[in-house]
């Protein structure tokens, strides 16, 4: 056999190999609070998402990763994001923060004022991009689920969705409103106005169905992102 056809023959093997070469998961990393930490769980939104894909023969296509710090807020996960993100090189990056932005700013004093907000929103954002990160941003969820608009920091939680509604529309990026997702479940399954109980255990931490209902929701805009 001359050596031109054993160099042919090679070649088609190889390409045969690569054309059945696995292809590389989507990495999608998500970036939170203490929901999120709770998230890699039994149970939590991530795991349940997780299983979801399982189910839907998908779970050779994506890699789910959580990078949850309890009691974080905007400026924490701009201060970690180097070693807790970037080092893993993700895909896709959730960003699920602001309860503890506006909780804690009554709570304890440490909440985080609204125009430094969006200014530390943008410079996550700006990084996670920089290093070839596709980004999702939600809306904070709730700290109490009455519907009558009676829960003390309603007023600062539209606030601040709005903000992040609007982001999203100005840096055309995708977005899981999750408070306007929670407030209209709640409307429909709280009929006695209870403060916790439906889709949280403690007006914020969420329920079985509350990371059940999360997941779908962010599982909805991840499928999206290409």
């Amino acid at each position: 056999m001359s050596s031109k056809l054993i160099l042919l023959g090679l070649f088609v093997a190889s390409m045969i190999l690569f054309s059945f070469r696995p292809d590389k998961k989507k990495k999608v990393l998500f970036f939170g609070d203490s929901i999120t930490q709770a998230g890699v769980r039994p149970g939590g939104y991530i795991k349940v998402m997780d299983s979801m894909l399982q189910q839907q023969g998908l779970s050779d296509k994506f890699e789910l990763i959580g990078a949850g710090i309890g009691g974080d807020k905007i400026y924490d996960l701009y201060l970690r994001m180097e070693k807790d993100v970037l080092e893993q090189k993700p895909d896709i990056v959730v960003i699920y923060v602001g309860v503890n932005d506006v909780w804690h700013k009554s709570s304890s004093g440490t909440g985080t004022d609204y125009p430094k907000f969006g200014r530390f929103y943008e410079a996550v954002v700006n990084k996670l991009q920089s290093a070839g990160c596709k980004v999702i941003v939600c809306t904070p969820a709730v700290i109490g689920e009455k519907t009558d608009n009676s829960n003390m920091q309603d007023g600062d939680l539209n606030h601040y969705s709005n903000w992040i509604r609007e982001y999203s529309k100005r840096a055309n990026l995708p977005l899981v409103d999750l408070r306007a997702a929670f407030i209209s479940y709640n409307l429909k399954n709280n009929l006695q106005n209870k403060e916790s109980g439906i889709l949280t255990t403690d007006r914020v931490h969420l329920t079985p169905a509350g990371n059940i209902f999360v997941a779908e929701q962010m599982w909805n805009v991840i499928k999206t992102v290409n």
